[in-house]
């Protein structure tokens, strides 16, 4: 028997999770219109009346750190719920053929890096590989962008690319409308890819480039996630404290061979890996003194090098 103390707690708690503005019974993964519904093109401050925007604001009111165990728990089966989602997203696609590219959240979609990203995302995808990324703006968005203009032409890129110039950065007032404009203007419905953003980060937006989105409350369960499911390899570009971070998790893995392999580790951009952040020789220093072992590192700025590296590791 439950006393009546235990039920009326039980009553509260029922009564939270249903109050919170997330469905914490949700086991698919989120799409754009899933976060988007309700955003006006011509009306940047409707993003907060968004599901994403709602559910972010009631993150910051209940604190980035939960102190309210109702809280935590609605969270814990939110995030709960997205990791089966992806398990299932997993028994439709081949996690080996999984690429993630990681780097800066702060790539401009004016640069020539972006465009880049952009063009190697569109051929990988074009070949077969789902791109995955932690599905925000900067390198993130150019994974996903290449990946939603897979099957088109070099011109429709650019002109997309155009499409997106007046906001070149996340901070920039439409920088949501501009991705939009292009998802009507060039519908994707053959080739998927997977973001997985944070409510940690929620002032950077999640790309609605990507077609599937699997988004977390806790970050650590989130980073977990976009460097273990990419079987197939990632690819390190331009970034600061998180990419740097990703790279030695991502390192620690593949040394103890964590997932029952290891997977390529290419780092695209040879000058700013070697002489602004001088990551790759320590890794080849450590790989030589057998302080890591099991890398498969690969550097280079030649984007058919980068493709060539991964089709060559999911066909062996």
């Amino acid at each position: 028997m439950i006393n009546t103390d235990h039920r009326n707690k039980l009553e509260g708690l029922m009564e939270y999770l249903q109050a919170v503005p997330y469905d914490v019974t949700r086991h698919t993964l989120y799409t754009a219109r899933d976060l988007y519904a309700g955003f006006h093109m011509n009306d940047a401050g409707s993003q907060r009346s968004t599901l994403d925007g709602r559910v972010y604001d009631h993150y910051l009111h209940t604190g980035k750190t939960a102190t309210d165990i109702r809280e935590s728990l609605a969270r814990t089966l939110h995030d709960h719920g997205m990791q089966i989602a992806l398990k299932d997203f997993f028994t439709r696609h081949d996690t080996r053929s999984c690429v993630g590219i990681m780097g800066g959240h702060a790539l401009l979609r004016t640069s020539v890096q972006f465009r880049q990203i952009v063009m190697l995302s569109k051929c990988l995808t074009e070949q077969g590989f789902i791109m995955l990324s932690g599905g925000g703006p900067g390198a993130m968005e150019a994974t996903h962008l290449g990946a939603w203009m897979a099957g088109r032409n070099e011109k429709e890129v650019d002109d997309a690319l155009l499409t997106l110039a007046p906001a070149p950065s996340f901070r920039n007032e439409g920088w949501l409308s501009g991705a939009l404009h292009v998802v009507e203007r060039y519908p994707q419905q053959r080739y998927v890819s997977l973001g997985i953003p944070t409510w940690l980060y929620g002032h950077e937006p999640s790309t609605p480039f990507a077609t599937h989105i699997a988004k977390f409350f806790d970050n650590s369960i989130r980073e977990d996630a976009i460097l273990t499911l990419p079987y197939g390899g990632i690819i390190y570009t331009p970034g600061s404290a998180g990419t740097m971070q990703e790279i030695f998790q991502d390192a620690v893995q593949n040394h103890y061979v964590t997932t029952g392999m290891s997977s390529p580790m290419i780092f695209m951009g040879r000058d700013f890996w070697t002489q602004q952040m001088p990551v790759y020789p320590m890794l080849e220093q450590l790989m030589q003194t057998s302080m890591y072992k099991n890398l498969l590192l690969t550097l280079t700025d030649d984007l058919d090098e980068i493709v060539a590296v991964l089709r060559q590791f999911r066909e062996s």
